[in-house]
């Protein structure tokens, strides 16, 4: 009892501070401190040392040749050096590393442009979260009034204590369904800091509820009565955005340089030998010391007994496969942006149903059979199915609204765009 007493006067559970930020400011913190983006970044700075990897000179060698005994005598001792080089390699070495550069640079273009998109979705995903919890936090105290009501009115006589215990059988049942949304409130939330994924502190979003009207900054949300444009013009003015694609070809690209390095292995490397020679007093034929010097040339690596041709046909291979995998990506592309089109026009149409029909007749609604039971005119079991169905309506309406706002990310995401504007058609 001791050990529990102490723990609850001191800090022994861990408790968070959370850093509120807007949209922006979560993606501009991402974007300087995401941990991933920053290991991904570097792939910049090695591709650009490798081109200078690639268009490296042999080093030299030093060699040196001495005779022992008679068998000196009348032959030169040698030091010299030997250089080799490389014929027809170090630029298409170059080439390829360039073309990796590229690759790369496209590549971190594209893990940064997810990387917002993922901050949009996650920041979205608890925003609403937290806006049906705030649904459900207003359904239990409407619940806490209604028990109020059947106590007041169980204690004139009014009612059967049943009423009572049905009007607390129903809070209850509301309570379970609060303690679940805070939880996904907290899971949302912890889902938000590992898309940032920074180390420098812990964030919470400050936006508290979905906007009804108006736009997240940095969202750019058309209004719900917005007309998209058709998917076939979405589908011609945007595929050749998409940072996958390009990626896709530059692949195509390196396989191609890739190819060309494996094929200039076949030619053979020039060696070029030079030094000093000499012989000694007691090694030479007349007893007197002589100095010179001697060259050579060799040709090295000829491809006689191999001819790189495993390494040759899979670099084909890999140029075959980069280009089968473009197709497949176009391929993807095409029917991830229609789903994404569909998705977005079908909550773009949920939404104005509720707008326009649930949501205002089921507000009169639930007002009307409150005041009907106050006045006596209706019994609790009509209010209480009334109030299930009302709350049903409200978090159908706050779904569909953190729908319509997560499929738009996800729109914006396939067309590769984050300011997409409807009314001005530009991609």
């Amino acid at each position: 009892a001791l050990i529990i007493l102490s723990c609850l006067s001191s800090n022994c559970f861990a408790i968070t501070e959370y850093k509120k930020v807007d949209l922006n400011d979560a993606i501009d913190i991402a974007q300087k401190k995401n941990l991933d983006i920053k290991a991904i970044r570097l792939n910049t700075k090695i591709a650009k040392n490798e081109i200078k990897q690639a268009n490296r000179l042999q080093n030299p060698e030093i060699n040196t040749f001495w005779n022992f005994g008679k068998s000196g005598q009348g032959n030169p001792q040698q030091i010299g050096m030997t250089q080799t080089i490389e014929l027809g390699k170090r630029g298409v070495r170059k080439k390829l590393a360039k073309a990796n550069l590229e690759l790369v640079k496209e590549d971190v273009n594209f893990q940064e442009f997810n990387l917002r998109m993922d901050v949009r979705e996650a920041y979205v995903k608890l925003v609403g979260a937290k806006s049906i919890l705030k649904t459900y936090e207003e359904q239990q105290k409407l619940l806490e009034n209604l028990l109020e009501i059947s106590k007041k009115k169980a204690a004139a006589g009014a009612i059967a204590e049943m009423d009572v215990i049905q009007a607390q059988i129903a809070l209850n049942q509301m309570i379970t369904e609060v303690n679940k949304a805070r939880v996904n409130v907290k899971t949302a939330r912890i889902d938000f800091n590992q898309v940032i994924n920074t180390i420098d502190g812990t964030y919470d979003s400050k936006d508290e509820e979905l906007p009804t009207k108006g736009d997240f900054v940095d969202l750019n949300i058309p209004k719900i009565t917005a007309k998209l444009p058709t998917y076939e013009y979405i589908e011609e003015n945007s595929l050749k955005n998409r940072f996958d694609i390009k990626v896709a070809k530059n692949k195509i690209e390196s396989a191609k340089k890739n190819l060309a390095v494996v094929v200039h292995q076949r030619i053979p490397d020039l060696e070029l030998e030079g030094g000093y020679g000499f012989q000694t007093k007691g090694m030479s034929d007349n007893g007197t010391y002589k100095s010179g010097g001697y060259v050579g040339v060799n040709l090295v690596n000829l491809p006689v007994f191999y001819t790189y041709r495993p390494e040759i046909q899979n670099a084909k291979f890999q140029v075959e496969q980069a280009e089968t995998n473009y197709e497949s990506t176009v391929n993807k592309a095409r029917k991830s942006l229609e789903n994404a089109y569909e998705k977005f026009v079908t909550s773009q149409m949920n939404l104005n149903y509720y707008n326009n029909k649930l949501i205002k007749d089921s507000n009169e609604l639930i007002k009307l059979s409150k005041r009907s039971y106050e006045a006596g005119k209706s019994n609790l079991t009509a209010l209480i199915v009334m109030e299930q169905q009302y709350r049903e309506i409200v978090s159908g309406y706050v779904n569909a609204l953190s729908d319509y706002y997560i499929d738009w990310v996800e729109f914006l995401r396939e067309i590769n765009k984050e300011d997409f504007d409807i009314d001005e058609k530009t991609l």
